[in-house]
């Protein structure tokens, strides 16, 4: 099979103005005294940021996972540089999460420093959402991943089950072995997408694929990862999706390790969130196959130039998906030979058209 020797952008998340989704239908100024990290000061920024701000709060993955908390950040990073805001009050900002204790916490904290756009980050954070939305009805809030029925949030889904299904085209084309795995962070809705249609994928072009799978029931031990992944390569597994967050960098972890001790090991691993192809860097090797893209930043992106210009979707759920050019895999870097990328473009283009209809549950899957 002939390598592109560039490789080629299977799907990228296009510009926000692009990838507009199908739409289902306190004032003190205090500053945040909890022990949570954030970014640069809590003071007043050094000179006048506008008239509109935007803050989000990170799940337990923190805001440097190299996926999907990281992706949410460069897209507020991104549009308040293009907007002429700085970091901190007034301008964009964020706050960590340590545990799930700190989700109310950080999202009051941001709105009493007056930020008008406060984004909870990950499904995890859905009753901190609702509850913060009862307390503050004059509050502008949205979700990733999740779906919050009041009508003061916006709530932003991905059709991760269509990404990962070309994910699992891939991997089950290009195994050598015939095993391939699946580690995901915990057994919620929206990892569950991404297990079902890495399945599907799999199992349409090769019935006979074997998908080891863990759930690590965590986001930030990447340690469990990193075991998973031992265990999965040892027993004859050679590529290994993740959706796991930080747990994930274990997987990587382990993978250039192997390839580190044998520069002919047959490790692969597929990313998640953004393109985590830096990740996988071994010398001059590398072991990222391809990533799993979600416009998390772009999202973000349109969530707030909606808000700014006064058309805020509160109580709707905006959907990103093929269609819409939401999800994707990323450049394979001529990883991934030209017949197995005509296969991908394929079933991404009946996907689209709704000729194929990817399940979101992993017992739905083949």
């Amino acid at each position: 099979m002939k390598k592109r020797k560039f490789g080629l952008l299977i799907s990228s998340v296009v510009a926000t103005g692009a990838i507009l989704a199908a739409c289902g239908s306190d004032d003190d100024g205090a500053k945040d005294t909890s022990n949570n990290d954030t970014t640069g000061d809590n003071g007043t920024t050094e000179e006048a940021a506008g008239d509109f701000s935007i803050a989000m709060v990170t799940d337990v993955g923190g805001v440097d996972d190299k996926s999907f908390n990281q992706s949410a950040w460069e897209g507020i990073e991104k549009w308040g540089t293009d907007n002429g805001l700085t970091k901190g009050d007034g301008g964009f900002d964020y706050l960590q999460s340590k545990s799930d204790a700190d989700y109310n916490t950080n999202l009051t904290a941001l709105l009493r420093r007056d930020f008008d756009l406060v984004f909870g980050v990950g499904y995890l954070m859905n009753d901190a959402v609702l509850e913060i939305a009862e307390q503050r009805s004059d509050a502008k809030l949205a979700i990733i991943d999740s779906v919050v029925d009041a009508p003061n949030v916006a709530s932003v889904l991905f059709k991760e089950q269509e990404g990962a299904f070309l994910a699992g085209v891939v991997a089950a084309t290009m195994s050598e072995t015939g095993k391939i795995g699946f580690v995901g962070g915990q057994s919620i809705p929206v990892i569950e997408r991404f297990h079902a249609g890495y399945v599907e994928g799999a199992k349409a072009v090769n019935p006979d694929i074997e998908i080891d799978v863990y759930y690590a029931e965590a986001f930030d031990k990447a340690e469990l990862g990193k075991t998973a992944a031992n265990r999965m390569y040892s027993s004859g597994v050679d590529i290994i999706f993740h959706a796991a967050g930080g747990t994930g960098n274990g997987v990587f972890t382990e993978a250039k390790e192997r390839k580190e001790k044998d520069p002919n090991a047959n490790v692969w691993v597929i990313g998640v969130d953004a393109d985590q192809y830096a990740e996988g860097q071994v010398g001059d090797q590398n072991i990222t196959l391809t990533s799993m893209l979600k416009g998390v930043g772009h999202a973000v992106i349109d969530i707030a130039n909606r808000a700014k210009e006064g058309k805020f979707p509160g109580g709707e759920t905006i959907v990103y998906g093929l269609a819409e050019d939401g999800v994707g895999l990323a450049d394979s870097r001529g990883a991934i030979p030209e017949d197995v990328l005509k296969t991908v473009e394929d079933y991404k283009a009946k996907i689209a058209s709704g000729e194929i209809v990817v399940p979101e549950k992993p017992k739905e899957a083949k």
